[in-house]
């Protein structure tokens, strides 16, 4: 399968790339993503076939039907990751909540948030790839808090990969930070900005395409890639799991096989989002895919009103701080899907230039035709977390609450949803501690001891850790200096 480009073609790329060259140059023409030329498809034989497969087995087959130019030991490798998952057989548990409302756990892998999913095989590929073609690669990763600890996790000690890991200091949690700032692989540089996500996001979308930073990269035989879901090779893997949700559905007798369901996914980035429209494209049965936002709900607004309007916007702190984005980067896939690719380089050349964009009202019913969009402010957020444990004995992060809110306001109660927690309690404590305790500003481990004790769970090995080991990676900088910092670490 080859891949084509969401703004068109210019002259200095080819008009399709493969698998391999798409994930080690993820930025295509104009500035614009690679997107598969055509979907395979996933009819009801494909399902009934893996209704008992293990992931791997599903994953597996999913791969090989977008036919990507991996070889397929190496595909064995990365998928043989998910053996080290909380459970071998069962790396994401689906989980009944409410009458209706089931919750996927994507948190079960080694730094206990959803990016684990895709982050964990894309390091095997990727590395395999550079090693194959005896070339040396620079990683770049942006993070409001998942993909950094789970970029850094799956490349470290990797050979011909570095990776410089951009955050915005203090719009993290403590957990996520001392996740990356705690690593000391060689390879692995961290950078803290004095700013936000989408500053982050902003350098890295600018390096990929900066003439002069790939040309002073060259000069020490180093060609530059991505860890963010610009990368497909993120993307691909996003995708199994939302088949493999439905199926774990048919498993438990909750649904007969074609029967739809809603997704509803937490979304920031839209990368998690655009795995599971894909799915649907491909052949799962979905009714609907629906969009969970916090007090930053450009989501919201784009579904609800067709307008992407950024200006006088600022990203706002919240308790869901991986949500704190308000360029969300994969929304140009769909956009792309809907409408084609000159619509699309209109449409992005005026967030560029513009900060809004605006679609038509034919485009705007297209878009409400596959998602629907609501978002949970932080109080309600933590009233979900407290309510949803007491009531049915469940607890969730304070993302995955986000869904609790759209599940109500936005789902046929006849038709059961699908919702995604994307990362474990361990890593938000203060908030989940103040929803059930009412404890204010406790320091995360006293918020994760009173969990702990309130909830009866243990606070994983992995996580108690990371307050005792030292702190290796101290930078802190100007985001105008990003570029400087990583040249100087190369």
């Amino acid at each position: 399968m080859n891949f084509t480009q969401t703004r068109g073609i210019d002259t200095s790329r080819p008009a399709t790339v493969t698998f391999s060259e798409a994930i080690l140059a993820p930025i295509a023409s104009f500035g614009g993503l690679y997107v598969p030329e055509t979907l395979p498809e996933l009819g009801s034989e494909f399902l009934k076939k893996h209704l008992n497969s293990s992931y791997k087995e599903l994953a597996k087959d999913m791969l090989n039907r977008f036919e990507i130019d991996i070889d397929s030991e190496v595909i064995d490798e990365a998928l043989a990751l998910y053996d080290n998952f909380d459970d071998a057989n069962n790396p994401v548990p689906v989980v009944k909540v409410k009458e209706n409302l089931y919750i996927s756990e994507l948190y079960h892998g080694p730094t206990r948030a959803f990016k684990d999913m895709a982050l964990q095989p894309f390091g095997i590929v990727l590395s395999s790839i550079a090693q194959k073609r005896d070339e040396n690669y620079l990683i770049l990763a942006a993070t409001s808090g998942d993909t950094g600890p789970a970029a850094l996790e799956t490349f470290k000690n990797r050979a011909n990969v570095q990776v410089a890991c951009l955050y915005p200091d203090g719009g993290t949690s403590d957990v996520q930070r001392l996740q990356m700032v705690t690593e000391d692989a060689p390879n692995l540089k961290v950078i803290g900005i004095n700013g936000v996500f989408d500053d982050a996001q902003n350098a890295l979308k600018r390096l990929l395409a900066s003439v002069n930073f790939n040309e002073a990269l060259a000069e020490k035989n180093v060609s530059l890639s991505a860890a963010n879901s610009v990368n497909f090779g993120r993307i691909i893997f996003q995708i199994i799991y939302h088949i493999h949700s439905y199926l774990e559905l048919v498993r438990q007798g909750a649904i007969t096989q074609g029967e739809k369901v809603y997704l509803n996914v937490p979304s920031g980035n839209f990368g998690n989002a655009l795995g599971g429209y894909y799915a649907w494209k491909m052949g799962l049965p979905v009714e609907k895919i629906i969009i969970s936002s916090n007090e930053n709900n450009i989501l919201t607004k784009l579904i609800k009103t067709g307008k992407y309007d950024l200006n006088d916007s600022e990203v706002i702190g919240t308790t869901s701080p991986a949500m704190d984005i308000l360029k969300s980067s994969n929304v140009e896939r769909i956009l792309f899907d809907l409408f084609g690719a000159a619509r699309t380089r209109k449409l992005m050349g005026d967030l560029e230039a513009l900060n809004a964009y605006e679609l038509t009202s034919e485009e705007l019913t297209k878009l409400q035709a596959c998602f629907d969009a609501d978002f949970c402010s932080g109080d309600e957020g933590k009233k979900y977390i407290k309510d949803t444990f007491r009531n049915d004995g469940y607890l969730m992060d304070p993302h995955t609450a986000t869904c609790l809110k759209s599940y109500e306001t936005c789902s046929n109660p006849a038709i059961k949803t699908i919702a995604y927690s994307t990362a474990e309690w361990t890593k938000f404590s203060p908030v989940i501690a103040n929803a059930l305790t009412g404890e204010v500003d406790a320091e995360d481990m006293v918020a994760l001891k009173s969990i702990s004790k309130e909830a009866n769970l243990e606070i994983p090995a992995m996580v108690k850790g990371l307050f005792t080991k030292p702190v290796t990676q101290k930078t802190v900088i100007e985001k105008e200096n990003i570029e400087e910092e990583i040249l100087k670490f190369l």
